[in-house]
């Protein structure tokens, strides 16, 4: 008699997307200390504002190419003629205010590196440089901020960021695995 394969299970808000699959498995929630990485989820995160992240994901090379490979340094150069083309590239969410957010937040990006070493380690300061690993069961128990998220969206506003809002920043956390909320019986939960 054979034995039935166990199901694995993934938290539910993964898909059966392929791409959802690939990053759910390989990226949410590791925790990551590359400040390029790290910019290029700030400006994903703040372009998924409104809409869903699968939206966001099926144009991510859409953004690599429009950002320069999310360079910050090039982004944080980039003038009205840039911003013109980018409301013109199919390949990306084109809202004015999130365009010209992107390179804003560039620009505030490399102060934040200049002042702190590193975004990184301006970043895990807000979680004590240890990622905060929950508990969660189900996705009605995940918040939608914290404390943590609320302090980060209020000092990333104070130094001129935009489209970090709490909701935005705990999203982003979560992404770069400053908190782990995988659910419990995910198989990438890890304690």
């Amino acid at each position: 008699m054979s034995q039935q394969p166990v199901q694995q299970e993934r938290c539910s808000w993964c898909t059966d997307d392929e791409l959802y699959i690939r990053y759910h498995d390989d990226e949410w929630g590791v925790p990551c200390h590359d400040d390029q990485v790290l910019f290029e989820f700030l400006i994903l995160e703040g372009a998924q504002a409104g809409l869903n992240w699968l939206t966001i994901l099926k144009r991510r090379e859409g953004y690599r190419k429009a950002l320069a490979g999310f360079d910050v340094q090039k982004v944080a150069r980039f003038d009205d003629t840039d911003v013109e083309r980018l409301l013109n590239d199919a390949g990306i969410i084109r809202n004015r205010l999130k365009v010209n957010s992107a390179i804003t937040n560039a620009q505030a990006f490399i102060k934040v590196q200049e002042e702190f070493g590193s975004f990184s380690d301006y970043l895990w300061q807000f979680v004590n440089h240890q990622p905060i690993v929950n508990q969660w069961k189900t996705m009605k128990d995940v918040p939608v901020t914290t404390p943590e998220s609320d302090a980060m969206s209020k000092d990333l506003k104070k130094r001129g960021f935009k489209y970090v809002g709490s909701t935005i920043c705990y999203a982003y956390m979560q992404a770069m695995g400053l908190v782990n909320d995988h659910l419990v019986s995910c198989i990438s939960y890890k304690s």
